[in-house]
């Protein structure tokens, strides 16, 4: 019996827009090439989108809380030119270092959890997609239907190598749509 809707699950920063590294301010949002195609997607075919994303420079102080959200708000706005949008965004701030171990922060599962909770979502029928190990690896914990890893030229081949061992890996978020759209069939 399901307990809710299944999800999308996606990263930030690589994955929905270009990862220009602790990026504070709206002048840096910029969606990556098909993102909002691939959101309005899911959109039409009725499944949650959900960003999940780590940002470590709230903790070390690059920017602040409130330029996180601002940042949020023009992605939103981006997408929504091109009739998309994100359900929800949830945010780690944390980095180890200064502010100590989270639960919260990618590959940790909190966030993933608290967003389940707090939309009713199924997610063993849940997808997980991101660039890096760390935005995937977490579907193995949650039960999750699976892990979508969208290498780009950041990526880690170490991360490329492991994900295919446990996840999919494709090479642009528009495929890893196709194998969530051909889930729920």
């Amino acid at each position: 019996m399901s307990r809710g809707v299944p999800a999308a699950f996606l990263d930030r920063d690589g994955t929905l827009i270009i990862d220009h590294h602790h990026i504070g301010r709206v002048e840096q949002v910029e969606l990556l090439p098909g993102a909002a195609k691939s959101v309005k997607r899911l959109n039409d075919a009725g499944w949650p989108v959900i960003v999940v994303t780590n940002q470590s420079g709230i903790a070390r102080g690059y920017f602040t809380m409130a330029d996180f959200e601002t940042v949020r708000d023009r992605m939103a706005e981006l997408l929504a030119e091109q009739g998309a949008h994100v359900d929800a965004t949830y945010v780690c701030p944390h980095y180890p270092e200064i502010s100590g171990p989270c639960e919260c922060r990618k590959p940790g599962s909190l966030l993933y959890r608290q967003a389940a909770q707090q939309h009713g979502l199924d997610v063993s029928r849940s997808w997980l997609a991101g660039d890096k190990l760390r935005d995937v690896t977490p579907a193995t914990e949650l039960g999750a239907r699976g892990g979508i890893l969208i290498p780009n030229h950041e990526t880690p081949l170490a991360d490329v190598e492991l994900a295919r061992r446990e996840h999919l890996v494709v090479r642009v978020l528009d495929e890893a749509v196709d194998r969530i759209l051909e889930s729920a069939k």
